[in-house]
């Protein structure tokens, strides 16, 4: 048995078998690591693929992050906010075409007059689809009392992306005084107010190593986090990092997010995996190919168009609004040429999730 299929037939896997798996660079040895990981999925949350219409609502950030495109530092931004008709009326379209679930992404905030209108959202949405359409929400770090309002108003997944476990790696894609460990907090506080939890990382960061990817598949187990969603880094002209990247490679970044989607598959088993926005950047492929490793979820962007400009966390990020509701078939196809089915009117939630609060309510 080659060292491989020895570690691929592993229960648990090591650091040092993580750092292997990712580390891999013979076209067959991935392929067969994009199998064992693709069956492993089929295995676990079955053959479906589930639908998230996103609605980037701001792009108003209060938050000045070294890598992203909105933040709150740059003047290129035209800065808006959507109209709640235009929310209801985007959210109206998916409810109708059997999405089964919506997520509502804006830049961060936390003010009282942000928090109340999100909560609004919440209620509204809920209202016009029967209570049937799941409620992913990613708004950034809030108070436990924020977090709980609004799970109590309908939403009841979260995502709260960390980006990188790697406290010194943290520290230089942020500015000063934003802190890694107050993001694990918040985390927590999320998971307290009983949401499915999600995290995810940006992959191929300047500076970034193998090791710490490791280490963020690590953290994403050992916080028993219910769902996923990372994308390779790409760097936005208009950042501070976008002046560390030399010579970036498109291919070279797209083979490392993918391997870290089966590895994390491989690993974690059983939680909610999306393909990436950012992986549909690199390559017009590149959502089918999440999905071909280990992923289960995708994303279509339903933000409308005059908006999905202003909405550039990095360069070359695609503009589906248009294309998908002239032609959902395109959507399907794609699903389908990657060998699975649409979930429709499902909310497709985390069977990790299940048992994880299961095992919490038995232990209290």
């Amino acid at each position: 048995m080659s060292r491989l299929n020895s570690i691929l037939s592993k229960d648990n896997l090591s650091k040092k078998d993580l750092i292997y798996l990712l580390s891999l660079s013979d076209e067959k040895d991935i392929e067969e690591l994009f199998k064992w990981a693709n069956d492993l999925t089929i295995r676990n949350l079955g053959n479906e693929v589930y639908l998230r219409g996103l609605i980037e609502f701001s792009n108003v950030c209060s938050r000045d992050c070294k890598y992203c495109g909105i933040r709150k530092s740059n003047g290129k931004v035209n800065r808006y906010t959507m109209e709640n008709s235009e929310i209801i009326k985007a959210a109206r379209w998916i409810y109708k075409r059997g999405f089964g679930s919506l997520v509502l992404q804006s830049g961060e905030r936390s003010d009282s007059r942000f928090i109340e209108w999100v909560d609004h959202i919440l209620k509204e949405i809920k209202n016009i689809s029967n209570g049937e359409l799941g409620i992913t929400l990613s708004v950034g770090e809030q108070t436990q009392e924020t977090y709980k309002q609004w799970f109590d108003s309908g939403a009841h997944r979260y995502l709260l992306r960390v980006e990188t476990t790697n406290q010194e790696l943290y520290q230089k894609i942020h500015p000063a005084g934003y802190q890694l460990n107050q993001r694990i907090e918040a985390l927590e506080r999320i998971q307290k107010c009983h949401y499915q939890v999600g995290t995810g990382v940006m992959i191929g960061l300047p500076g970034q190593t193998i090791e710490d990817l490791a280490d963020d598949i690590i953290f994403m187990k050992q916080k028993d986090i219910d769902m996923i969603g990372m994308g390779p880094y790409i760097p936005h002209d208009n950042t501070p990092m976008a002046k560390l990247v030399k010579n970036f490679n498109p291919e070279k970044q797209l083979q490392l997010a993918l391997k870290m989607i089966a590895v994390t598959r491989i690993y974690l088993k059983d939680v909610n995996i999306a393909s990436t926005t950012a992986l549909g950047a690199l390559d017009q492929k590149g959502k089918r190919k999440g999905l071909e490793c280990g992923a289960n979820v995708i994303m279509p962007n339903l933000t409308p168009d005059k908006y999905q400009k202003e909405y550039k966390l990095y360069a070359n990020k695609p503009e589906f609004l248009a294309s998908l509701r002239k032609d959902f078939k395109a959507l399907k196809s794609e699903i389908k040429a990657a060998g699975k089915n649409i979930g429709f009117n499902k909310w497709g939630d985390s069977p990790h999730y299940f048992k994880r609060t299961k095992k919490e309510r038995i232990e209290n």
